[in-house]
């Protein structure tokens, strides 16, 4: 098979012939369709061992490639739900499957948990890593039947590509226990992670979500994803804690979700603290950089909860792919660029130009 490999570190990838890989019993082959990029992508292959040795990446020459999208080609001999022809997602998190996190349910609290074609989290995520070494960056990749979701119809290979990112957001919701009649507070509502939230928190039945970002232009376009139920705020305005305090008659939000990336001002998420309500709960899914000083003593007295939140579960994916199926969530809002393998590094050096969250940048492999 096909398939784009790094070499070096911050080296260009290169296309060449590899092995198809072997099955394990419960593994799955996927013929990958789409595969999703991201704007950190560029960052992930050139810096990520300087700014997280901690964190390591695949051994070179590694196949990237994180949200994989495609048909099941072979299942392994022990795999009965699942069948040849099935259109399908890869969740690209790994885990051991044995130490006491995984077997109730935790998966991602694993010490070997790693992204599939990305990037581990512990020095113990490299045997992971040597278990599945192929990302979505290849002609075909094998993984667990446990990492399978199931795709609707009216969900096509290049939207799926996407449910990664946006089960960020869907997993934030759920961490925070976010209900009918409920209002959150986003902070980058218009970007990769933020519009993910503006898309699945109406599902959720939430009363109005506030969202933050500086682009005016965009955040009208978000909120028209869902008119009436969500507002936004652009930061040249000012910081969002006392215009979400204003749009909730001064009690503050029931849920904070924190979507700004590195390099982002600390201000803005701390803003987003003080926004909440009492018994309010934050949760940071885009990893502003840098030690914030929290006030432990003010979330004590007001008996909140600050919780950081990776990535997704498949249990969560599956959730998505079927409010897609019976038409409660959408993603036609996307704006998908196709790029063929063959220019894959084209793609990664033009990712920086994109239309916020909308863009939805694949490779067809």
């Amino acid at each position: 098979m096909t398939a784009a490999r790094m070499h070096e570190v911050g080296g260009q990838l290169k296309l060449e012939e590899v092995p198809v890989p072997q099955l394990g019993s419960m593994d799955v082959l996927v013929r990958v369709r789409s595969c999703g990029i991201v704007p950190n992508l560029a960052n992930i292959l050139a810096m990520w061992p300087t700014w997280f040795p901690h964190m390591p990446q695949p051994p070179l020459p590694a196949i990237f490639g994180l949200d994989p999208a495609g048909e099941i080609a072979a299942v392994g001999i022990q795999v009965h739900s699942l069948k040849v022809g099935d259109r399908v997602y890869v969740n690209p998190g790994r885990s051991c499957g044995s130490c006491r996190h995984c077997r109730r349910g935790d998966t991602i609290s694993c010490r070997y948990y790693a992204f599939q074609g990305y990037f581990g989290f512990t020095p113990e995520s490299v045997q992971t890593f040597n278990d599945y070494p192929v990302g979505g960056l290849a002609e075909y990749m094998a993984a667990p039947a446990s990492a399978i979701v199931s795709l609707p119809d009216n969900l096509s290979f290049d939207q799926a590509a996407r449910l990664g990112y946006m089960g960020t957001g869907y997993s934030a919701l759920k961490k925070a226990n976010i209900g009918p009649g409920d209002t959150i507070l986003v902070n980058g509502v218009s970007g990769t992670l933020g519009i993910s939230v503006a898309v699945f928190g109406p599902a959720f039945g939430v009363k109005k979500i506030l969202g933050t970002g500086r682009d005016r232009k965009l955040l009208k376009e978000i909120e028209a994803l869902a008119p009436g139920i969500i507002e936004t705020h652009s930061l040249e305005d000012g910081m969002p804690d006392e215009w979400a305090r204003a749009m909730t008659g001064g009690e503050g939000v029931d849920a904070f979700i924190d979507c700004n990336g590195p390099g982002t001002p600390q201000e803005p998420f701390l803003a987003g603290l003080k926004a909440l309500r009492r018994g309010g709960t934050a949760v940071d899914i885009g990893a502003v950089m840098g030690a914030v000083p929290v006030d432990v003593h003010m979330l004590m007295d007001r008996n909140q909860r600050l919780v950081g939140s990776a990535w997704l579960t498949t249990s969560e994916g599956q959730e998505m792919a079927d409010l897609i199926a019976i038409g409660k969530v959408s993603f036609e809002m996307l704006e998908t660029q196709v790029t063929p393998l063959a220019k894959v590094n084209d793609a990664i050096s033009g990712i920086a130009q994109r239309h916020g969250g909308f863009s939805n940048f694949v490779i067809h492999p």
